[in-house]
Order: C-alpha cells, then structure tokens, then sequence
C-alpha cells in the first residue's frame, strides 16, 4: 500500500463522463448514467460530470449538488439580499430571509425542470480551484493529505500538464481500508 501511486487509484479520462461547454444539463445527465453503466471497475458510481473547452481542456466540473443548484431558480431576490449586505446586516438574519423567501416559492416544478434542463453546463459547473491537481506519480499519501486538508471529493491527476484522470475519495477510502481490513489484530 505504501507504494502506491495516484495512477494506480485514478479513473482514467477515457471512462469518466465528460461533456463539451455548451452542452444542456439534461444531456449531461444522460452522459452520467452511461459512464456510471459502462464503469463497473468499482462498486462506486461516478457523481460528477467533466466539462471541457472547445480544445478539449477541462474547464470545469458539475457535481450532484451542482446540478441541483441548477434547478434553483435565479431569485429576484438575490438583488435585494446584495442591498442588505451593503448596511451590514448578519449573516445570520441575512440567511434566514433567503430561507423564508425560497420557503414560498416550489423549486421542483415542470417549468422549472425544463427550464433546469435546457441550462447550459458552463451556467452551474465548477471551474477547478489550484489545490484540486494532484500529479500521476505522486504517492498516495500526499494524495491524501490533499484531499483531506481541502473540500474536494476528487482530485483531477495531471501528467506533464494535461489532466488524465480522476482521483475519487470512494477509490481511495476503499482502497485504504481494504489493505486495513487485511491486517492481523
């Protein structure tokens, strides 16, 4: 275990679900449930979808709670939350408005997941934060303590540059605990 390296636990690009920039959130979706078919390597289905430039460079990614944020309409009240915060009001009291407001209106309705499903991945998805690259032949170990110094859940694996795969958590909790479960008490 010790000798592991991050490109022994990555899932390779090639088997991960990706989408191009432009693509409806609905057709995404599609594109998850495929790879979460195909990929049976690991009891651990995928939970995020890859977005890529026009020159195949990955710009971003949408996670589930992403793409529920999707179906969150954008609020008229947003603007006047930005007000609120210009006098200095609590965070707290700030929260508990945005609570009450969202409490009257109904996020999953049919308007709103067409609406939802017709949004472009660019509108909702993730760009990737500077500690989210971890290198192919990096150990384990270093691997780790980046996932969990950070509030990632995957790692993007890079070699000379180019970004090759992903590294999941439920890859490496699983593989960690699985050497643990071999040793003798």
């Amino acid at each position: 275990m010790e000798h592991y390296l991050v490109k022994d636990l990555m899932v390779p690009i090639s088997e991960y679900a990706v989408v191009v920039v432009g693509t409806p959130l609905i057709e995404a979706i599609r594109v998850l449930e495929k790879a979460q078919e195909i990929y049976t390597i690991s009891k651990y289905q995928h939970r995020a979808i890859l977005v890529l430039d026009e020159n195949g460079h990955i710009v971003g990614k949408i996670s589930q709670l992403r793409a529920l944020k999707a179906l969150e309409p954008e609020f008229e009240f947003n603007d006047k939350i930005a007000e609120l915060q210009k006098f200095k009001f609590s965070e707290a009291y700030i929260a508990q408005l945005q609570n009450k407001y969202r409490s009257q209106r109904k996020i999953i309705t049919e308007s709103a997941l067409r609406e939802a499903a017709n949004k472009k991945v660019e509108e909702f998805m993730q760009a990737p934060s500077p500690g989210e690259y971890v290198s192919d032949d990096c150990s384990l170990d270093t691997a780790i303590l980046q996932l969990t110094a950070g509030p990632h859940l995957s790692l993007l694996v890079t070699r000379d540059k180019q970004i090759v795969g992903i590294l999941r958590i439920s890859d490496v909790f699983a593989a960690v605990f699985h050497e643990m479960m071999t040793l003798k008490p």
